[in-house]
């Protein structure tokens, strides 16, 4: 039962991937704003309703981001004495280091979008709080306190602030390598200015 499940979950995992790609090679050619959710179902080869059962919106094709889970995955596998900001830098190389080129353009083409389309970046600010959760929890099994606790909350709060200070002021199209790099040094400062936990 268990392999047919995790076939199962492969297979969702792969839908869902389909139509995000398509989404965005069709945003890229016609433009956020013209491309229609039927076109999207089309390019993927899926159906409308299939489109909608993984994606409520059209904003939601752009929006997931299924890095978050991998990151938070590796940040619980980093070595314990890693503080936790080594850990997520650790982690962040990780993830995107096992990108390939392919993956990594497409990624860095949907922030692009998120940054560019008002509404997008909108709504990104606002699924932010799941982000802001999802970390926490992370972070909170990782020092051994309750994810409500008020200094995991803090220290939350601050990295994930630094991380959208350097993705906010990204240039758009900006090479992967500098966004990363301008990441990990965001991250490095706060770890040198002493932000512990």
């Amino acid at each position: 039962m268990s392999d047919l499940s995790g076939l199962r979950e492969r297979k969702k995992a792969r839908t869902h991937e389909a139509i995000q790609e398509a989404a965005l090679r069709l945003f890229r050619t016609q433009g956020y704003e013209a491309t229609t959710v039927e076109q999207i179902a089309e390019a993927a080869e899926v159906s409308p309703s299939t489109f909608f059962r993984y994606f409520p919106t059209k904003e939601d094709v752009v929006i997931h981001d299924a890095l978050d889970p991998l990151l938070f995955a590796s940040f619980a596998e980093q070595p314990a004495q890693l503080s936790p900001i080594q850990a997520l830098r650790a982690s962040m190389a990780a993830v995107f280091g096992a990108l390939s080129p392919d993956q990594l353009a497409l990624e860095f083409e949907r922030q692009d979008l998120i940054v560019g389309v008002p509404e997008l970046r909108a709504r990104m600010l606002d699924d932010l709080a799941t982000t802001f959760r999802g970390f926490a929890e992370a972070l909170a099994a990782r020092v051994g306190r309750p994810a409500d606790d008020l200094a995991v909350r803090a220290f939350a709060g601050a990295v994930l602030g630094a991380g959208i200070a350097v993705w906010l002021t990204a240039s758009q199209g900006e090479e992967v390598s500098v966004f990363m790099k301008e990441f990990d040094a965001a991250m490095a400062y706060l770890d040198d200015s002493g932000l512990r936990l």
